[in-house]
């Protein structure tokens, strides 16, 4: 193959590449703009969430119940 084949396909290729990053940036710039304001909404919609508790009743009855597995354990270690 001549030289001078090899340096058109070459510069062909280059402008081909070219081409496509470009449409490829411009692809992925419209992509984040779409998602972005999706993720606002979802933060937005997390913080709005009431806060979860318990009664005084049900704390109790977790505290036992891990008082309970404390002291199985360590008379497990004990023996």
């Amino acid at each position: 193959m001549a030289i001078d084949s090899i340096l058109v396909q070459i510069d062909a290729e280059i402008a081909r590449l070219t081409q496509v990053r470009s449409l490829l940036a411009n692809i992925g710039s419209v992509a984040v703009t779409v998602t972005e304001p999706k993720a606002k909404k979802a933060s937005a919609k997390a913080k709005t969430r009431k806060k979860r508790v318990l009664s005084p009743e049900a704390r109790k009855r977790i505290a036992d119940a891990q008082r309970k597995r404390w002291a199985a354990q360590k008379a497990k270690t004990k023996k």
